[in-house]
């Protein structure tokens, strides 16, 4: 009798929430375990990195990685799983497109540094103490990994075979991703595990949506009270569903909220904020260029907005700074 796949699941820069999708499988993770042996689930279960380098090359059969590169140790174990994984597979957000951490590439390293330690209203550093690489006291050696200047998406750092879509998937993508790794009925590499179509194919909302949509004024979320019922870009709410793959159950819009983007784009996307800023232009009811300057500044953080999970992984990766890595 064979012996089981060996899966594994690591974290990198990320929330956690990706962890938490895996539980919400709920009983269904039951036939996960019985079908696979998990060898590396740090947030679960009680392993360590020298168990999984003393594993022989390719021995586990997939890894799940969800979190963006953003410090050595991240890149470190990348490698380390890509070596030991048949497949290596971008679990969310965050690994397939930089997520939100993806974000602090709007900044460097020393300002991130200085903001969060030095500037905090919460923050009491009176000295000034930022973290180091290495400190020594008496006679001992503390080391901690280094952070990185630039968030890196996962295939950006290693070689990947399939990407999960979501912040965080849901749990019916990962049930199809373990039943088609443990099938052996795999789409080509580089695939993304999710349907190729627009949210709005997938929205309730859809049939309400005008066939030739134009607004003259953005909305947010807390200055109107959402019709629970009707198209939200035809609200004037800043909907992201026309540049957002499908799949995810459009569960924002069923909860009278946006969409965010969090699926990425679709295949034929090569830009996704791009794409979100063209359908949002699109739309804009003017050609004076002053009106739309208007229209378009009530768009309050234009980069959070298109960018929000994908700026790492954009054409323009990050913001240029005088010292960059």
């Amino acid at each position: 009798m064979s012996a089981k796949p060996k899966v594994a699941f690591y974290w990198c820069a990320s929330c956690g929430g990706c962890e938490e999708a895996v539980v919400d499988l709920e009983e269904k993770i039951l036939n996960v375990v019985e079908a696979v042996d998990i060898v590396l689930w740090p947030v679960a279960m009680d392993f360590k990195r020298k168990d999984v380098e003393a594993m022989p090359d390719k021995s586990i059969t997939a890894s799940f990685i969800n979190g963006a590169i953003r410090s050595s140790e991240q890149e470190e174990m990348a490698h380390i799983l890509r070596r030991k994984s048949q497949f290596v597979i971008s679990f969310g957000a965050c690994a397939q497109l930089g997520g939100i951490p993806g974000l602090a590439n709007l900044s460097d390293r020393a300002s991130v540094f200085q903001t969060v330690y030095r500037e905090t209203p919460s923050t009491v550093n009176p000295e000034g103490v930022v973290p180091q690489m290495e400190h020594k006291e008496n006679g001992f050696t503390v080391t901690l990994p280094g952070l990185y200047e630039t968030v890196r998406t996962l295939d950006q750092v290693i070689d990947v075979d399939y990407a999960i879509p979501g912040c965080p998937p849901t749990a019916n993508l990962i049930e199809g991703a373990v039943q088609a790794l443990l099938s052996g009925n795999l789409p080509p590499k580089g695939t993304v595990l999710a349907p190729d179509h627009a949210l709005c194919d997938e929205c309730p909302r859809k049939d309400t949506r005008p066939e030739k949509l134009l607004l003259t004024e953005w909305k947010r979320p807390h200055q109107v009270l959402i019709d629970t019922e009707t198209c939200l870009m035809a609200q004037g709410l800043l909907c992201l569903g026309p540049a957002t793959r499908g799949g995810c159950g459009a569960p924002c819009t069923k909860g009278n909220m946006p969409c965010t983007g969090c699926f990425g784009p679709t295949s034929r996307v090569r830009d996704y904020g791009g794409k979100a800023l063209s359908a949002l232009a699109s739309i804009v009811d003017s050609n004076d260029e002053a009106e739309i300057a208007r229209i378009m500044d009530k768009i309050v953080d234009p980069i959070g907005l298109v960018y929000r999970y994908s700026l790492a992984a954009s054409r323009l990766r990050r913001k240029k700074m005088e010292v960059n890595a």
